[in-house]
């Protein structure tokens, strides 16, 4: 028996970068021995093992072959007999395929080191090409390491391509594409992620609710950048300087979605796109099977972003209603989630990136304002049943008049 540590945390050490998860390959071994040495199976498709004290994974060295279409559409083989270099050459890109033995010695056999210090992301095999689901991983894997200068191999890219074009992309299932999307969309530079996808055709395929948004222009006085798609990863963009928040960067992704559906004689102008957009959301949201809590904000987001950059235009009874609305007395950190995807929206325009945070330190203090407005003043005052809702409308109204 053969133990090796595979994968990121191999090729994150490379890089200097911290090590999140440790994975690891057994070579020469059975399913048998690895339970009589105390190891907790948990693979579903193929042999994955938990050490007993780690809890880190361990699997089995496989070799697979594709049998349909789709990321499910494989067999797979684990047999004591099956080599390393079996192994690593069903792996997806050659950076992810450099193996380390217990005495911190390297296994390359497909060059991934030379790849790392080029900073390419390159397929390991023509067998790339046989699961879409690594369209998304390589998207990831762009944006993830950006910074460090990666870029995608000409030729990696044509694949993604051709899964693209032969359908397979279609075949992946909602919960594996929004896992590759919650990942993205936590990580460094989001946006590259729906870029790299838009090259390779399969951000049409998965969100053509995105793709419909590039080449809609809107009106220049208010985005100099003109093209709608642009806007939108410009506000992704923004999303991600301003937090680390995915549901955050999600609603900022999704809050435009309307201006896709404009008819062509009333460009650039996008009347009532935000309502629009609520329902193009909401069925993006049921096909990805996204969760409810990024569901909900990207739909507040969606409604009434507009309201936010017309803070100083509302009367104090329209903020308040729009408060209630939003629900921020009763779930104030969703507010504030609400108020930095507005706050990336309103940056994420062409010479605007720098432009200040005023409108949301306005809405901040309308809404401290209103809350200090206390239900238990109300009642002991006498008030009772619904005019207690009433007086603490109209007290609230006052507390934003006074703030204004």
């Amino acid at each position: 028996m053969q133990v090796y540590k595979v994968g990121g945390a191999v090729r994150d050490k490379l890089l200097n970068r911290k090590v999140v998860d440790h994975d690891y390959v057994v070579v020469g071994a059975t399913i048998e021995e690895m339970l009589a040495a105390g190891y907790t199976p948990v693979g579903k498709d193929f042999p994955v093992f938990l050490h007993p004290q780690t809890h880190d994974e361990y699997a089995l060295a496989r070799t697979e072959r594709k049998v349909a279409k789709g990321y499910h559409g494989f067999e797979f083989f684990a047999d004591s007999d099956v080599t390393l270099e079996e192994d690593l050459i069903r792996r997806d890109l050659t950076i992810n395929a450099i193996a380390e033995d217990e005495q911190g010695n390297l296994y390359d056999p497909y060059h991934g080191v030379d790849d790392l210090n080029k900073r390419i992301l390159r397929h390991v095999s023509p067998s790339f090409a046989e699961d879409p689901l690594r369209v998304l991983r390589v998207a990831r894997f762009a944006a993830r390491y950006a910074d460090y200068g990666f870029v995608i191999a000409d030729e990696t890219l044509a694949m993604m391509q051709c899964l693209v074009d032969h359908n397979e992309v279609d075949a992946l299932v909602a919960e594996r594409v929004w896992q590759e999307v919650e990942k993205a969309l936590a990580d460094n530079n989001p946006w590259i992620f729906f870029e790299v996808l838009r090259q390779c055709g399969a951000l049409a395929r998965l969100f053509p609710e995105l793709e419909r948004l590039f080449g809609v222009p809107q009106s220049p006085q208010w985005h100099p950048e003109i093209d709608t798609g642009i806007h939108t990863m410009m506000v992704l963009q923004q999303a991600a300087q301003l937090t680390q928040d995915p549901l955050v960067r999600f609603a900022a992704l999704v809050h435009d979605l309307g201006k896709g559906t404009t008819p062509k004689q009333e460009w650039p102008k996008h009347i009532a796109h935000e309502f629009r957009g609520v329902a193009l959301v909401e069925r993006l949201c049921q096909r990805l099977k996204v969760p409810k809590h990024y569901t909900a904000l990207a739909l507040l987001v969606t409604e009434f972003h507009l309201n936010y950059h017309r803070i100083e235009e509302l009367k104090p009874s329209t903020i308040v209603d729009l408060l209630s609305r939003l629900d921020a007395f009763r779930r104030p950190q969703r507010f504030e989630q609400f108020l930095l995807a507005c706050e990336a929206d309103a940056k994420g325009r062409l010479g605007f990136e720098n432009s200040s945070a005023e409108k949301t330190q306005r809405f901040r203090d309308f809404f401290h304002a209103a809350d200090q407005v206390q239900t238990k003043e109300i009642v002991t005052q006498g008030f009772k049943g619904f005019e207690i809702a009433e007086q603490l409308r109209i007290k609230r109204i006052a507390a934003v008049k006074a703030c204004k």
